[in-house]
């Protein structure tokens, strides 16, 4: 029984796992789209991912513990140049799946993942914004100031 077990293990075993994300990693990283079955791209994200949040501090560590996972100096060189600089103001969920339907062959569920900064068609041109400002906790504080000095005008106002 696999009671907790969240891994697709994609019917491999871990080394041949291990090496064909690794390559699809590097696919996706070098092309910034790959058509391939969903199960696969489903599990790509979950291993992609964390990569890319590395990619954003360009360090030799990152650059370190990223090739360890891709073994591949282009890979690393596009995944730390252009890719970490259209990511490096995204949170989060740097990768988007569109599903494509059945493959003629097999009949399996197929889907395009795609890197989400990458596509002008969904998002657009999207404009680098700076980062906005800290939020507080105290809920409305300058603005009940506010609403209170116009309350004393309107009330002296109506004393005169």
């Amino acid at each position: 029984m696999r009671h907790g077990d969240k891994q697709n293990n994609l019917g491999r075993t871990a080394s041949h796992r291990s090496a064909l994300l690794s390559n699809l990693a590097i696919e996706l990283i070098s092309h910034k789209r790959i058509t391939t079955t969903l199960a696969k791209a489903k599990a790509l994200r979950v291993y992609v991912e964390p990569i890319l949040t590395r990619a954003k501090a360009d360090s030799t560590h990152n650059r370190r513990i990223a090739f360890s996972y891709l073994q591949n100096k282009e890979a690393i060189k596009e995944l730390f140049g252009a890719v970490g600089e259209k990511i490096a103001n995204r949170p989060g969920g740097y990768t988007r799946i569109i599903k494509l339907g059945k493959r003629m062959g097999d009949n399996a569920e197929t889907a395009l993942i795609e890197l989400v900064d990458f596509n002008e068609i969904y998002g657009g041109k999207v404009e680098e914004k700076a980062a906005p400002a800290k939020k507080t906790r105290r809920a409305g504080g300058a603005k009940k100031k506010a609403d209170e000095a116009a309350a004393n005008e309107t009330e002296e106002k109506a004393a005169e």
